[in-house]
């Protein structure tokens, strides 16, 4: 079903002209799937978890990405450094508000 999901992703990124990537948008439809009740958890279960499991092996590409374009990367330092600290600020303030939002719903 993830696999499902990821090409009709990849399909829609194609006939869109790859604005989104098709894994982003295979995993937009995979949760509003998830959210409307149409594909049930319990089936993504032992899936999501052999894939958490093995997470650390999707970041052997970045690294590796990382290390070849290393010459061109520090031409660039200062924006990364800026994106990356920029990035993270954002992304905690985010899952702040979203934790606080989910706290105050289940209450």
């Amino acid at each position: 079903m993830i696999f499902l999901f990821y090409a009709l992703g990849i399909f829609l990124s194609r006939l869109t002209g790859e604005f989104l990537p098709g894994s982003i948008l295979g995993m937009i439809l995979l949760f509003l799937a998830l959210l409307s009740g149409v594909v049930k958890n319990d089936g993504l279960k032992p899936v999501a978890s052999v894939i958490t499991r093995n997470m650390a092996l999707f970041f052997v590409p970045v690294g590796v990405g990382v290390i070849e374009s290393g010459s061109s990367l520090v031409n660039s330092l200062p924006a990364v450094i800026v994106a990356a600290v920029v990035s993270t600020i954002l992304v905690m303030i985010v899952t702040g508000h979203i934790q606080q939002f989910m706290e105050g719903r289940r209450k």
